[in-house]
């Protein structure tokens, strides 16, 4: 069989003749007869017409399962129901000094340090400054003041008709503003519902639809196989709406971020896929693209996708919670290899085995020590180290288990009730390493303010302004304590957003702060942000 390419390279031909298009039907009919095909040939034919009726989906049956003469039905189907989103990151970052710069401030922003007799120097030194790296208007040395936000995009899909969306944590991590927009350019503000940065996965919803219905798309309940056909639908480089097709290349694959497994494509997805769906022939979302593999930063054909199953459970949390609640043992746990294995008398190298024991968590408190081996959790064996965290992460908080170990060469049976998972990689840090839990942030891009408990003193404490906000031009500034908020004592951070919500309940413009600056009072109205 010839390739596009083949053909497309030979020269034009005149028309044969009508004798010479007769003989050469019948050296094939022959050719065709004599190799035993020309059944085959009908049934393939004839299928092909019947898939191509006018509401039929357009596959073909083999031997093997379906087969897509085009994935144009499904994506008809699909494509309604996937989102672009666009973030703005509204905190404002100040640049550090680049590494192309010397000290005395030299070198050309944003641009490869080269030197100034090398041959590139004057070329990029004369780009324009749309083609360089970020920097100051200012130029070379005058880095370091304020930068605007930032923005990112990302893909998403609509999972029910009055508009939920997944995507990806980290697509929207630290968003001041969300938009979503569909094929048809169709554009909505969403705010987020919640997030679960162990799967990477995230929940919005739409705002101000009022009773408009959404085109929606549904979760594979069913197992999937290496080797079934799925679509990729995103907004990869900000190109929203686009298709590519592949096939399922593995399963169970641990990427490094976390105990859960991810399902492997071939499909090509790019930056700006992250939180679009993976589609099976049935139209069905069967993973949450969320990474690639890739050493040049582009398509090589080796993604990275959150299992429906799992998707299902995170979402259906967030959607009632807005977090997920997941136990915790508290230790520090690694693989048993047949050497470890040997050395702790163990047959075989299976099991988890405890490196550390986080201070004052459930498993110190219920006993257990570094250098037990787990090997079963409620009857369950422990296979490694990830199959512990997995068992352990699929029980509510304050679940009581028993924990069979290997101590002294013998199993014994502790009791362990379980405890909250951390729910920030700085919570959790802090909890292994024994420290105390530092206040909890509260951002209020409205206000431009970042507010934290003041400890046993009155009000919350000011720990970071936006320099670009109100709340800086009309002084505020870390370390300052808000006592009050229209007139209403504070005690929480949750306080001041309950009188931001007031104050705009009453379409009032700004918020009137009653602030503490050491040992001097003031009251300061700071306006608050559209949008």
């Amino acid at each position: 069989m010839q390739s596009s390419s083949d053909i497309a390279v030979k020269p034009a031909r005149a028309p044969a003749s009508p004798s010479a298009w007769a003989g050469r039907g019948a050296a094939v009919a022959a050719v065709v007869a004599a190799a035993g095909l020309i059944t085959v040939y009908d049934t393939v034919t004839s299928s092909v017409h019947a898939q191509r009726a006018p509401d039929a989906q357009q596959t073909i049956e083999t031997p093997y399962g379906r087969a897509p003469l085009s994935f144009a039905d499904i994506v008809e189907k699909t494509k309604p129901a996937v989102v672009s989103i666009s973030v703005t990151n509204g905190k404002k970052r100040v640049a550090a000094r680049d590494d192309n710069q010397d000290e005395q401030g030299g070198g050309i922003p944003g641009m490869p340090n080269l030197p100034e007799d090398h041959p590139l120097y004057k070329f990029f030194k004369n780009l324009p400054k749309e083609f360089r790296g970020p920097g100051d208007e200012g130029g070379p040395g005058r880095r370091g003041g304020p930068q605007p936000p930032s923005l990112a995009q990302g893909s998403g899909f609509v999972i029910s008709a009055d508009g939920y969306i997944v995507t990806n944590n980290h697509v929207i991590d630290d968003a001041s503003a969300i938009q979503v927009a569909f094929d048809q350019d169709r554009k909505y503000d969403a705010e987020l519902i919640g997030t679960d940065p162990r799967t990477d996965l995230a929940l919005l919803k739409i705002k101000d639809a009022g009773s408009e219905t959404f085109s929606f798309v549904k979760f594979s309940t069913e197992k999937n196989r290496v080797g079934d056909w799925v679509l990729a639908v995103g907004n990869p480089f900000g190109l929203g709406g686009t298709v590519t097709a592949g096939i399922i290349s593995a399963q169970g694959r641990d990427i490094g971020s976390g105990p859960y497994d991810y399902m492997q494509i071939d499909a090509a997805v790019n930056r700006g896929n992250s939180g679009g769906p993976t589609f099976n022939l049935d139209g069905e979302v069967v993973g949450v693209n969320t990474a690639i593999y890739s050493p040049s930063g582009g398509n090589v054909g080796i993604a990275f996708a959150v299992p429906a199953a799992t998707a299902i459970e995170v979402i259906e949390q967030l959607k009632k919670d807005g977090t997920v609640s997941r136990g915790w043992l508290g230790v520090k746990i690694q693989n048993i290899d047949e050497d470890t294995a040997s050395s702790l008398g163990l047959k075989d190298p299976k099991g988890a085995l405890v490196s550390d024991v986080t201070p004052k968590g459930p498993a110190e408190g219920a006993g257990l020590q570094a250098q037990d081996a787990i090997l079963e959790v409620d009857g369950a064996p422990i296979a490694d180290s990830r199959d512990l965290a997995r068992k352990i992460a699929g029980y509510s908080p304050n679940s009581k288990v028993d924990v069979v170990v290997w101590r002294d060469n013998a199993r014994k049976t502790i009791p362990v009730e379980l405890g909250r998972f951390p729910s920030s990689s700085e919570e959790l840090a802090a909890l292994q390493d024994g420290k105390p839990l530092s206040p909890k942030v509260t951002e209020l891009d409205q206000l431009g303010l970042s507010l934290k408990p003041a400890g046993d003193e009155d009000g919350v404490t000011i720990s970071e302004v936006d320099p670009e906000s109100d709340a800086a031009r009309k002084g505020l500034k870390a370390g300052d304590v808000v006592l009050e908020v229209q007139g209403v004592e504070v005690k929480s951070p949750d306080d001041v957003i309950d009188g931001i919500k007031k104050a705009q309940s009453k379409d009032r413009g700004a918020v009137l702060l009653h602030i503490q600056s050491g040992d001097s009072k003031r009251f300061v109205a700071v306006r608050l942000k559209k949008g």
